[in-house]
């Protein structure tokens, strides 16, 4: 489940799981350990859901995703307490007991099983099956549609599939500020470049089309030049 109108500290996202319960079984992305705090094995958290109280409980179980070299390759982790320091979440699991086994698990992302038909008590929060295939415009011009979702460390990108290839489209608020799932449409306010080629600069096509400069202009240009090259 992604939120496009929150940074990604806060967003619950979901992938499907690759196995006889797809059909009825989301993986959602809820947290992302960070780092060790002090020496018994705790490890402060990034939260991706609006929910802690529910989510973080004694006896969770978490899917790891880590690197394939990692130790915890593979593996789930159970979650013994979260506590809150100044604000910040941090978490006590089972088997890490100390600073080092603490650091192995630097980045990790948490994901959890969830029924595919629970309703989120979310505000502006998706599934990815919900955003997949949805007609992608900007500037009331169908572009493309979503193809896919990308659940990176740093933010989430919508893969949206246009006539020219595909496009990766940050889903923050500032770039898609509006989500309509009933009537199948995602508007995109993209920067300039985007989605495409930055046009030439009307003032280089002027200076293409205008009359050969005299030398001693050329050479007062050149001169400008290189003073402001040579500015910090």
């Amino acid at each position: 489940m992604v939120d496009a109108f929150a940074s990604t500290s806060s967003t619950l996202i979901s992938r499907s799981v690759d196995d006889s319960e797809k059909d009825r079984t989301q993986q959602l992305r809820v947290g992302r350990l960070t780092k060790a705090h002090g020496l018994k094995g705790a490890i402060k958290l990034e939260l991706f859901t609006d929910d802690p109280g529910r989510r973080f409980v004694p006896g969770a179980v978490f899917t790891l995703q880590v690197p394939t070299g990692s130790a915890w390759h593979g593996k789930t982790i159970e979650l013994v307490e979260l506590r809150w320091y100044n604000q910040h979440a941090v978490g006590f699991f089972k088997d890490v007991v100390d600073r080092s086994a603490a650091e192995t698990l630097a980045k990790a992302i948490l994901w959890i099983d969830a029924d595919v038909a629970e309703q989120s008590d979310e505000e502006d929060a998706w599934y990815d099956h919900q955003l997949v295939g949805l007609a992608v415009v900007r500037d009331g011009v169908r572009i493309g549609t979503i193809g896919r979702l990308e659940h990176m460390p740093a933010q989430d990108l919508l893969i949206v599939k246009t006539p020219t290839g595909d496009v990766m489209i940050p889903f923050v608020k500032a770039i898609v500020p509006s989500v309509d799932v009933k009537n199948g449409v995602v508007t995109i306010t993209p920067p300039p470049g985007l989605l495409e080629e930055l046009p030439e600069d009307p003032a280089d096509v002027e200076m293409t089309h205008a009359e050969p400069e005299t030398d001693s202009v050329l050479e007062t240009d050149a001169a400008a030049s290189a003073v402001e090259t040579d500015r910090p």
